[in-house]
């Protein structure tokens, strides 16, 4: 491929990205420390970027070079974005807030789609319930953080700007305008153990434990009233929920836009990795369609294993 070629490509998926000019240019500016007329020269292509803002700009996005120029290397690469989920640096905030102004920028595109298959309560739920968020940023600590970060609950202090974000991704979530979510069929069993075994080794007190409760009842009232309308109430967008009858185990999601798709396995409960090619993109969204196959649809049709299931789903979580 001519080095024109495969420039006007990267130049492309930066616009793609950041669809409203301003954003792109003060993201370049911060990343690649350039003043404004310095980066405005290379969107314009007067000055090309340098092989190391290149590389840096591709590492901050996650861009396969591979894909833009079209090198056909064999192997398939997948991405993970390191996040201090607790006590995030400005660039990471920054980050974060990319990400909300990505979701947001989708609910212009009608065919937008999210698909996710958990094992686990996805972000994109609890993330709206502050206890519930609590208690996973917690657990995550415990398990993946350092020994001093093996602290009780209680000693988890999550800031005010951390708050403020999550809540703007749980609100912009909403905004998407198709979403299939597949759960296992185990999924709040294995949450309401986890939470009963931080209780019994006195990482979590009486007090939180109810706090939590009351956080999945809530939950799981909120997904009962999309299941039966088959929509996020907030917004009206489109909500299949299905239930696995097969054990799950990994989750898996996948981004389906008209610009950009991506697929993602997740991994270490706060992370995952990702991928933008074309090939391993389309794949995954067939294999992850198939799934649908060993399970049964509860939004908005089957009433009565929907009644069943949410009975069953609130029985469990009394038991706490």
């Amino acid at each position: 491929m001519k080095q024109e070629n495969w420039y006007d490509t990267f130049i492309e998926m930066l616009n793609k990205r950041y669809p409203k000019k301003t954003q792109l240019i003060h993201f370049l500016m911060d990343l690649l420390e350039l003043e404004r007329e310095a980066v405005y020269r290379r969107l314009r292509k007067d000055v090309m970027f340098s092989i190391h803002e290149i590389v840096t700009i591709a590492t901050a996005w996650s861009i396969s070079l591979d894909e833009i120029t079209e090198i056909n290397s064999g192997n398939i690469s997948f991405q993970m974005k390191m996040m201090n989920y607790l006590d995030p640096s400005k660039e990471e905030v920054n980050f974060l807030r990319n990400v909300i102004q990505s979701i947001e920028y989708l609910k212009n595109f009608p065919e937008t789609e999210f698909m996710d298959i958990c094992n686990k309560l996805p972000r994109k739920l609890f993330a709206g319930f502050e206890h519930l968020n609590h208690f996973y940023m917690f657990k995550w600590l415990y398990q993946y953080g350092s020994e001093s970060e093996a602290q009780p609950m209680s000693k988890i202090v999550i800031s005010k700007e951390r708050k403020k974000v999550t809540k703007d991704y749980y609100n912009a979530i909403k905004l998407v305008p198709q979403s299939n979510l597949i759960f296992d069929c185990n999924m709040f069993e294995y949450l309401v153990q986890d939470i009963q075994y931080f209780h019994s080794i006195y990482m979590i007190t009486n007090e939180e434990k109810e706090l939590i409760k009351k956080d999945l009842l809530a939950l799981l009232a909120y997904l009962l009233e999309v299941a039966n309308k088959g929509y996020y109430p907030e917004t009206r967008n489109k909500v299949s929920l299905y239930i696995s009858q097969l054990k799950i185990d990994t989750s898996y999601s996948y981004t389906y836009t008209p610009e950009v798709n991506v697929c993602y396995v997740h991994v270490f409960e706060k992370f995952e990795i990702h991928s933008y090619n074309t090939e391993m993109v389309s794949n995954f969204m067939s294999w992850m369609q198939l799934k649908k196959r060993t399970s049964i649809q509860i939004s908005e049709v089957d009433e009565k294993y929907r009644i069943e299931y949410f009975t069953k789903q609130r029985q469990l979580i009394e038991s706490l």
